[in-house]
Parts: structure tokens; sequence; C-alpha cells
């Protein structure tokens, strides 16, 4: 049983950590943009996040009984793969870069699911439903098509709506659009922060509820004094998805929440200011882009990355005005970190079970 509470305080450092880490891509263009200052959109971000991790466990349910195998998804498999997603997290916040913490989340499940397994059969690769598309498990259509038709949709859309706003806004006068669209991108801002939370948040309450349904399982969290009743999961009945408790939904938005009032100044500069100068109406334009894409998927329970939605926007709006006006060679950094997220957090999760398979046979 004690093993159960560390995976679930790691788990809440990992929401912790996502809260400062990707808030900060989600905040980056207001702030960028200077119609917040860094302290106001942190706290209206925070505020967003905790409303939109309260609304809905698609994406939760994904996590939990969608990529590996329930008989691979022990206490110390979650714990790695959190293990090596806060790794990534806390590189790739030191170096500015805004990587994904979902993909980091992910490749930390598999590479965790892969050692303890000792081969591949512990991951859900492709499991299709035919009649509801969107029903369908497995890494491939959770995560692989998502990662690359989001950031696809991301800047399709952050370019098309851009061009319609250059149409329309022609004839506005520059000091008009850029205070009618200061305004709009507070509720854009707002917007970006709740899809986030809906999606990001899930995340982490489906690695808790798949590690009390886990441990349930096996009889730990047997003879649990009545005031910790709470903490029973039942695991779910073949074919059915691994319900989402209240505690845990308010506890993780509580986390992300705290973590995005930290603040992720680094990857701020890169997204706001680095890669493409933003105006208002660029900023709004990106966020609504992102947020719309975000929202979508959140839905139909697909774990995507609002660092790369939101990444993608903001080089669709750019683009829209004139390719050249992308910097890219941050951009080229940035796709990299993108590339490589889900191979070395699955790495290093990986090496995490291996030397903790180690450890208990010297043991």
């Amino acid at each position: 049983m004690v093993l159960i509470f560390v995976v679930i305080l790691i788990a809440l450092a990992f929401e912790y950590i996502n809260g400062f880490h990707d808030t900060a891509n989600s905040i980056a263009t207001v702030v960028g943009t200077k119609v917040l200052s860094p302290r106001q959109a942190v706290l209206m971000s925070a505020c967003m996040n905790l409303v939109g991790a309260l609304l809905g466990t698609a994406v939760a349910t994904t996590i939990a009984s969608g990529l590996i195998e329930s008989r691979v998804a022990s206490q110390e498999v979650l714990m790695c793969a959190l293990l090596g997603a806060i790794v990534w997290n806390l590189i790739t916040w030191r170096a500015g870069l805004p990587s994904s913490s979902s993909h980091a989340l992910i490749g930390g499940l598999v590479g965790a699911a892969i050692a303890a397994a000792g081969n591949f059969s512990a991951i859900i690769w492709s499991q299709v439903d035919s009649t509801h598309w969107w029903l369908s498990q497995g890494l491939l259509w959770k995560v692989i098509v998502p990662m690359i038709a989001s950031p696809l949709a991301g800047f399709v859309l952050g370019f098309f709506i851009m061009s319609l706003l250059y149409a329309l806004l022609r004839n506005w006068k520059p000091h008009t659009v850029t205070k009618v669209f200061g305004r709009a991108q507070i509720v854009s801002a707002a917007g970006m922060g709740l899809m986030h939370g809906t999606n990001d948040a899930q995340k982490t309450m489906g690695i808790i509820a798949l590690a009390l349904a886990s441990g349930t399982a096996d009889g730990r969290l047997t003879n649990l004094p009545h005031w910790l009743s709470f903490l029973q999961v039942a695991a779910p009945e073949p074919g059915k998805s691994l319900a989402i408790a209240l505690w845990i939904k308010v506890t993780c938005a509580l986390a992300m929440a705290a973590g995005t009032s930290a603040g992720g100044w680094r990857i701020i500069r890169t997204m706001g200011h680095k890669m493409v100068h933003l105006q208002p109406v660029n900023g709004y334009a990106a966020e609504g882009s992102s947020a719309a894409i975000i929202g979508l998927a959140s839905h139909f329970g697909f774990p995507v990355s609002t660092t790369h939605n939101i990444s993608a926007a903001i080089m669709g709006v750019g683009a829209a005005k004139r390719f050249s006006a992308l910097k890219w060679t941050i951009v080229e950094r940035m796709i990299w970190a993108w590339l490589l997220t889900i191979p070395i957090s699955g790495a290093i999760a990986y090496l995490l079970m291996r030397l903790l398979q180690m450890l208990s046979h010297v043991g």
C-alpha cells in the first residue's frame, strides 16, 4: 500500500511540473503580445486549468485503459513511467524547449511496460472500432495519429483564421485592431487555459486511477481504515472503462493549478518572443485555433499535446503573414524536441524499470 501512495505523490508531482511546463505554452501568446502581464496570465490560466480539469474524463480513460495491457500496469511500472516523464520535462524546461508533457508521459508508460513484460506484447498497438472510429484504442489511434494530425490541423486552422482576419480587417486602422483584439485575446487565452485543463490534467487522473485499480486487484488496498475508504477503486469489468473518482479529479486539478501559478518563463520567452513576432490579433488567431483543436481532441479522448498545437498554430499564423516571419532555427529546435520526447522519455523509464528489476533480484 505504501508504494501506491508513492505513485500518487509522484503523479501529483508530475502534474505540478506539467502545470508550470505546459501552461507556459498556453499563455505564451497573451504574454508575448503584452495584452496581459505574466502574473495576470498565470493567475487566469491557473483558474481556467482548474475548471477545465473537472470537465469530462475521456482522456483519463484513454490513459488508464487504452495504451498498455492492464496485466503489466503495476505500481512499479507507473512509478518508472512518471519518473521518466518528469526527468525529460525538467531537461526540456531547463533548455527552454516547449516539448510535450503528454507525450513524455505516454513514452514513459510504453518504455516501462516493455521493460516489465520483457517484450512489446504489453503495448496495445491498435484496436479498431469499425462502427465508431473515435472509440478505437491503442497507441496508433490514440497517440500516433493525433500526434501528427492535431499540429497539422492547428497549423492549417491558424493559417486560415489569420488569413481571414487579414482580409476582413484590411481597412481597419492598426490602433483599432490592436485595441479590439487586445480585449478579444483575453477571451481566447482563457479558452486556451480551459482546454489545456480538459486534456492535460486528465492524463494524471488516468495514472492515479490505474494505480488504485491495479492495487485493489492484487489485494494491496485491503484493510484500509474507514477514513481512507475513498481510495478503493474497483477494476473495470471486461469491455468497460475505468471510472475516475471525483477526489482524483479535484486533486489533479489543484496540483496543475498550483504548478501553473509557478509559471514557466523560459518557455514563454521561446514561444511568445523568439519564434515569431506577435500582435494581439495574431495571438487571438493562434489561441482560438489551438483551443478548438484541443477541445475537439478532449471530447473524443485523444491525449494530444498542448505544446504541439499552440506551436503549430503560432507557425500557421506567422506563415499567413509571410513564411520569412518565422524564425526557423527556433522552429527546428522545437521539432527535434517533439520527435525525441516519446523515445527518450520511454528509454529513461525503460532503464529505470530494468534497474528496479535488478535491485529486486539482488535484494
